[in-house]
Order: C-alpha cells, then structure tokens, then sequence
C-alpha cells in the first residue's frame, strides 16, 4: 500500500537515518561496553541542536540487541522527541513481529511505499530469522518490482539491511545480503534512478556498483573497523546520516558523528 512521502515544499525529500541501534530493556543494556541507549540518546540531543532540516526518519534495522518488546519502546520512546514520522525495517538482531506490534503501538507506521512527487522511498525486509546474513524473499523481490514498475518516473531510494555487495571486511561480508543478485536483476528491469540505503555494517559506504550507488551509515553505538579481514572495532563515535533526494535525481549526503572519545567500545573484544 502506497504511502504519501513527506516533502519540502521544493519537492526534495529530507531524510534523517538512524541504524543499528541495538537497544535493550534495561537502559544499562550494554553492548560490548558501551551503553547503546545512552549513545543514542547523545546522537539524538545533537540532531535536535542541529539545523539540519529533515522531514522524515529511516530506521534500517537492528533497533533491538535483545529482541525484547521493551526495547521497541524505549526506541519509540526515544525518538518521539523529534517529531517526525518514522519508517522502519528490520535487521538481523530484531524481532520482526514484536517490531511490528509494539512499534505500531506507539503510533509508528508500518509503510513500506512511500510516493512523492520526484522520488519514492521502498523498504524492504532482508531478515532471515536467526542468522546474520541476510535474504530478500520472493515476496519482497515482487513487491519491489511491482512498484518500480507503477513508478517509473520516479526515482527510487530503496532501504534495506544487509549489505548488497561487499563492503571490504571479510568477517562482516560473510554475512552480507546472500541474493543480491536476484535484487539487482529486478532493479535493472526498470529505467529510473535506483539508490540503495542500508544499515548493519556500523561504518560509511558509498559507492556505485552495476550503475546503482550504495549507501551505509554508521551505528548510533559501537563502530566496525573499515577494510579489517577480522572483528576489529573502530574508534570513530557514534554516528547518524542526513540526505536530501532532490528533484532532478541528485542526492546529497552528510554523515554525522558525536565527538572521539565518548563512547569507546572494549578493545579487547573479539566479536558479539
């Protein structure tokens, strides 16, 4: 079901990205030392000081460290605040219908369509329940080919977890999206612009593979060390991405972070 895109009156589209969580029930939930609801909370009070416009927020997964319906609350909870609707998907450390449920009741939509002007913005699920890697059913594969097809005029952010091609760490692209082809078979059936958004590798991307650019933002807590062959953390703080769609196609991006130093993950820790 198609949704209407939120808009500046210029026809661009402004968006804020929030990624990988990882909150808990308790507000002391820690992940690998570092408390991820305080992290958050420190992305969020700088995003509010900021003023850098945005009209909406894309949530790409992994929300939950724990899968508990608390964690959903504290992420609904915590980012009400900002005023701003909210689209989400789920990552592989989520519980997709606990998500579903107590994310719809507190009021955040369940969209996975929404149309504008200029773009439309398709989310798309990647979880395979229990395991790290990610893959997009034949469901999720007709649904984003039904709606390139009802919009070929427009251009098309598509949002997803995992990462459709290899990000250059060898221990985090074993658990990449494994059908990535099936993806780019579908998007190469249809003319429009095509820009993939996603999550889980807690680092920036941006690169352009088989004419499609592909763009990954850092995690709201702890950050993965780019082009490590094994688990290796990063020192970089926490971090959020802006990117304006404007009308002709273009894509502007802006990646965040909070100062170096106030969120440091264990160093000795071999992996989560």
């Amino acid at each position: 079901m198609e949704t209407e895109l939120p808009q500046a009156p210029d026809g661009s589209v402004r968006l804020l990205q929030i990624t990988d969580t990882h909150l808990f029930a308790s507000a002391e939930g820690r992940l690998l030392a570092v408390r991820t609801a305080e992290s958050l909370a420190a992305v969020l009070e700088q995003v509010q000081a900021n003023a850098h416009p945005f009209d909406l927020i894309l949530a790409t997964g992994d929300l939950s460290q724990d899968h508990s319906p608390e964690s959903y609350q504290r992420f609904a909870s915590m980012m009400a605040p900002l005023a701003r609707p909210i689209y989400w998907l789920p990552g592989n450390h989520d519980d997709g219908p606990l998500m579903t449920e107590y994310l719809h009741a507190a009021g955040i939509s369940e969209a996975k369509q929404l149309v504008g002007d200029h773009w439309q913005v398709i989310l798309l699920d990647t979880q395979v329940r229990g395991k790290p890697h990610g893959v997009l059913g034949d469901h999720q594969l007709a649904a984003l080919d039904q709606a390139l097809r009802q919009h070929p005029e427009r251009h098309a952010l598509i949002a997803l977890h995992h990462q459709a091609v290899p990000v250059g760490c060898a221990w985090l692209d074993q658990h990449n999206l494994k059908n990535a082809d099936d993806l780019f078979a579908v998007l190469a059936r249809h003319p429009q612009q095509k820009t993939i958004l996603f999550g889980h590798v807690h680092q920036e991307f941006d690169e352009v593979h088989r004419g499609v650019r592909l763009i990954a933002s850092p995690s709201t807590c702890i950050q993965f060390k780019p082009l490590s062959d094994g688990f290796a953390l990063d020192e970089s703080g926490p971090g959020w991405r802006y990117l304006t769609l404007h009308p002709d196609g273009r894509i502007a991006s802006q990646v965040w972070r909070l100062p170096l130093g106030q969120f440091v993950p264990d160093p000795d820790a071999t992996g989560y």
